[in-house]
């Protein structure tokens, strides 16, 4: 009998964040491939005799392939049993949520996706700061900062980026960003725009740093640290 596989995200790292229905399902696999970012104190919640295996991608570092993964996932879930495929934030964004699951349907595997905390959110509620603002942030966007190859994208629109009414959040945006900074404020956006680099969002190693955009360009030029990172500029808030 076919396996059922759950899509579980896991939020930003601290285990108080996942969602009740998060924890259910961790708590009753009978296997789990997990991310990275989602190891720790969050598999402390999987029950003694299941199966954890290793499957994340952290930028800069090596890491298995996505058809991997996926064949992976389906071999687990043709065995049968309760299978969780554990990411790390909202595996819906910037999370590969969408290859795994065109490999579970190609194999007839039923599946179900439960949301996580997006890393994104989590850096603005963890600087005190709402994502959105009622006059001058009505618009928020999440972006990737590099593309399959590890460069920044080609095919970004640049003016909605530079847009001085939007919040934008940076995922995987660390080695590019000075590089992005410069083709924003070649668009118009000023280079005092306020900047949050939120570095291991939740977790014990906690960091966040408010600047602007042009100085946290500076200091992202000089190297950057092996921790998740997020980025977030535009009109936040200082409260």
């Amino acid at each position: 009998m076919t396996g059922f596989v759950s899509f579980v995200g896991s939020g930003p790292g601290d285990p108080d964040l996942l969602t009740v229905k998060a924890l259910d399902r961790i708590k009753r696999a009978d296997a789990i491939l997990y991310d990275d970012l989602s190891a720790g104190p969050i598999l402390d919640h999987a029950r003694p005799g299941a199966d954890l295996v290793g499957v994340g991608k952290r930028a800069g570092r090596a890491s298995p392939k996505q058809d991997h993964v996926s064949r992976l996932l389906v071999d687990y879930a043709k065995a049968g049993g309760r299978i969780v495929r554990l990411k790390s934030g909202d595996g819906g964004t910037f999370g590969r949520l969408e290859e795994e699951l065109v490999a579970l349907k190609a194999a007839a595997i039923a599946y179900e996706v439960i949301p996580g905390v997006a890393s994104g959110v989590a850096a603005a509620a963890a600087a005190g700061i709402p994502l959105t603002r009622r006059l001058t942030g009505r618009r928020v966007q999440f972006i990737t900062g590099h593309d399959v190859r590890g460069t920044l994208p080609e095919d970004m629109n640049l003016s909605a980026l530079a847009d001085r009414d939007a919040i934008t959040v940076v995922y995987m945006g660390q080695r590019t960003f000075p590089a992005l900074v410069a083709l924003l404020t070649a668009h118009g956006l000023p280079a005092d725009t306020p900047a949050l680099l939120a570095e291991g969002v939740s977790t014990p190693a906690e960091t966040l740093t408010r600047t602007t955009v042009s100085a946290l360009a500076e200091r992202l030029a000089q190297g950057v640290s092996d921790a998740p990172a997020v980025i977030l500029y535009g009109p936040l808030a200082d409260l």
